[in-house]
């Protein structure tokens, strides 16, 4: 597939290094030319300098014969007339924009029919903060998303030291996780996938995910102590985009608090808040912390612009008493600096936002994706269909379909109820399929067994 990436940045630069290595022939477009070469000189892809919303830039880019434009500058304006050009010019390839604005989002007759030719709309905010809200809905686990329209959920878990899981083989897990519809699909550790099979045996430090029905979710965390209690007292560190949109989704439901450092900035959120207090200053000053009661706070959610300030203040937040830190951070090697520092979960943006564009590249029918473990590894729900190949799964009983080891079926949805899977059940036209791919270069033979029609 050829794709032009329109925008090096944080977002064009993750999307380049998970689509490049997938044999598919990628160009990236950006004026600032460092980014370029220290994007060539990481992965196997073709740049071009320039205004990405230039006629002339797109056609040297290749844009006539692009099947897929990702339109991911810094300016919605840019990446909105970026595809209005191609409608016009062009045989219209697939456009996907990034708007991040709140103002073009409350709009969505702009990207109707008769508005902005944009085939999807992605705003990376808006992932990050409902990431962040799933994760503040059940704080005990590390990683929550949904697949078949929040019809079932994926959720991981870290393993302590004495606790409830370690020691414990799978097949012990099953007794206790009964009825077929709650599955273990993956173990890590230290970052490295393991066998998943019914003697495999959880160590202290192993970050075990699971898929459940919506409704199990919460029974299962208590069955595995791990149902904490609410978060209620809540500080935001950053009342940029994410901020602003987070602290929006909690204030009628929870005690809110933003520190921002910029004045202007703090104003204008002050406005637009009913009930949350919004506090000028530096989230990373001690006293300020210790003046609004850290140590009655029951999370503290490093969210700036800046890694290294989410990392500081979070690790300070956890040292004077805060409950939980909830730590962004949009370099991925950063994590590697958590263990020490107290923080509980790291939100990777980069990795949120991936899921929503690769479920519009991959080759099957697929509804859904979810990109993990510092995108690694992926979460697939593909859709099942009649094939007059061997390759569709119709028909087929799940003991007889023979993925390769790494691939491992989680849940399994058919006329929108969750189905047990058992190894003599036979997939039906139309079944939504929950799969795990521990490596994502195990995604190809996903697609090759969930085409669309």
């Amino acid at each position: 597939m050829k794709i032009l990436i329109l925008g090096a940045g944080v977002t064009g630069s993750s999307v380049a290094g998970a689509l490049a290595s997938e044999e598919n022939d990628i160009v990236v477009v950006d004026f600032r030319t460092e980014l370029l070469d220290a994007l060539k000189e990481r992965f196997d892809i073709a740049t071009v300098a320039g205004n990405a919303a230039h006629p002339k830039v797109l056609e040297q880019a290749g844009a006539r014969t692009a099947d897929m434009i990702i339109a991911v500058t810094d300016s919605d304006e840019t990446n909105m007339l970026a595809c209005v050009i191609i409608n016009a010019l062009y045989s219209r390839p697939k456009t996907i924009a990034r708007v991040r604005a709140v103002d073009y989002l409350n709009n969505p007759q702009l990207f109707g029919p008769n508005g902005i030719p944009v085939d999807i709309v992605i705003s990376p905010e808006q992932i990050v903060m409902e990431a962040i809200r799933n994760l503040i809905e059940f704080p005990g686990v590390q990683h929550i998303s949904n697949f078949a329209d929040g019809l079932v959920r994926l959720f991981s878990v870290k393993v302590v030291a004495d606790g409830s899981l370690t020691g414990k083989k799978i097949k012990t897990l099953k007794e206790r996780l009964v009825g077929g519809k709650i599955r273990v699909v993956a173990i890590f550790r230290q970052g490295v996938p393991m066998v998943v099979n019914g003697e495999s045996v959880i160590e202290t430090g192993d970050e075990v995910f699971f898929v459940a029905p919506r409704e199990e979710v919460r029974q299962v965390l208590k069955e595995l102590n791990k149902l904490e209690a609410p978060l209620k007292r809540i500080i935001i560190a950053g009342g940029g985009h994410v901020g602003k949109r987070l602290a929006l989704a909690l204030e009628n439901d929870h005690q809110v608090k933003i520190i921002e450092k910029d004045p202007w900035r703090a104003h204008k959120i002050a406005n637009d808040l009913d009930h949350a207090v919004v506090l000028l200053g530096d989230c990373a000053d001690e006293a300020m912390l210790i003046d609004e009661s850290i140590d009655s706070t029951d999370l503290f959610c490093a969210i700036t612009e800046n890694d290294g300030v989410n990392i500081v203040s979070a690790s300070l937040a956890k040292s004077l008493g805060a409950r939980k830190a909830i730590c962004l951070l949009n370099h991925v090697s950063y994590s590697k600096l958590l263990p020490g520092t107290g923080i509980d979960v790291a939100v990777l943006p980069n990795q949120e936002t991936l899921g929503s564009i690769l479920k519009h590249v991959r080759r099957g029918d697929v509804a859904q994706v979810s990109s993990l473990c510092g995108g690694t590894a992926e979460a697939i729900e593909a859709i099942a269909h009649q094939s007059n190949d061997l390759n569709s799964v119709v028909g087929f009983r799940v003991d007889s379909i023979n993925f390769p080891e790494g691939i491992v079926m989680g849940a399994l949805i058919r006329n929108q109820q969750v189905i047990s899977i058992h190894h003599e059940t036979v997939f039906e036209e139309g079944d939504h399929v929950v799969m795990f791919a521990m490596d994502k270069k195990l995604v190809v033979n996903i697609e090759k067994k969930f085409q669309p029609l």
